[in-house]
């Protein structure tokens, strides 16, 4: 049985390298501010997370983020750019249903202040309606984390392309712990690119919409085939969300 324990992304003080090379395994370097959406979280002035800005005032997350600050409008976190807009999160809504473990892993960060919105600092549409996410769709991940296993993590913002699979895929590997109704499961190639630690919290990104939130992979294994990288499906949970921002 695998150990949900072992697998999940929790990473609490990722400390950022000041190396050249650039995040998320394989892929490519973003196009500086092309994803004015993205959010760095950061805890003590370290990135551990990524987020997506869905309103001025709040970010979606994984719920095994902890965060005390949210970074936006970024491209190279090493960088004092001017695009960057610091903000501390006031309040953390985590899934109620979350228990520290795989499933319900969503959380809405509710900031301080509002984000100052322009050109480079935008949030994404949410889905309309909860629906099914066909097989073989490519799709946009994004994020700071690692370049690979046991390689830093990046300064700047990468991306990458996965394909979502079918449901039987991702039962054969995860079992029990795959739940088609809340979650995405996606396969990658090396070349293309993929999520690794510290991308958890960021978008997964199908046709120009909001699909999915990193959640997990196997532990230290993050760029090995073998294993569906899975995403938190977003749409599940417009109810939740959506009550959580009427607050």
């Amino acid at each position: 049985m695998i150990d949900k324990g072992s697998i999940i992304f929790i990473f609490l003080q990722v400390i950022l390298s000041g190396a050249s090379e650039s995040g998320i395994f394989g892929g490519k370097i973003s196009k500086p501010h092309s994803r004015p959406y993205m959010a760095s979280l950061q805890l003590r002035g370290d990135h551990t997370c990524g987020g997506i800005l869905i309103r001025e005032d709040f970010v979606l997350t994984a719920a095994h983020c902890k965060p005390d600050q949210v970074v936006l409008g970024a491209h190279d976190l090493n960088e004092k750019e001017k695009s960057q807009q610091r903000i501390k999160v006031g309040k953390c809504y985590r899934h109620p249903k979350y228990d520290g473990k795989l499933d319900y892993d969503i959380m809405l960060l509710k900031l301080v202040n509002n984000a100052k919105l322009n050109k480079n600092v935008q949030p994404i549409e949410l889905p309309k309606k909860d629906k099914k996410i066909p097989a073989n769709l490519e799709c946009v991940v994004a994020g700071w984390g690692k370049t690979g296993r046991n390689k830093p993590t990046s300064t700047v913002l990468k991306e990458g392309i996965e394909k979502t699979q079918f449901k039987n895929e991702c039962d054969q590997v995860w079992k029990e712990h795959f739940t088609s109704q809340r979650m995405i499961c996606t396969k990658f190639n090396k070349n293309k690119g993929g999520i690794c630690e510290g991308d958890s919290g960021g978008p997964l990104i199908c046709n120009d919409k909001l699909r999915g939130i990193t959640s997990f992979t196997a532990v230290n294994e993050c760029d090995n085939t073998k294993y569906p990288h899975v995403f938190t499906k977003v749409s599940f949970f417009l109810p939740w969300i959506n009550k959580m921002m009427e607050k």
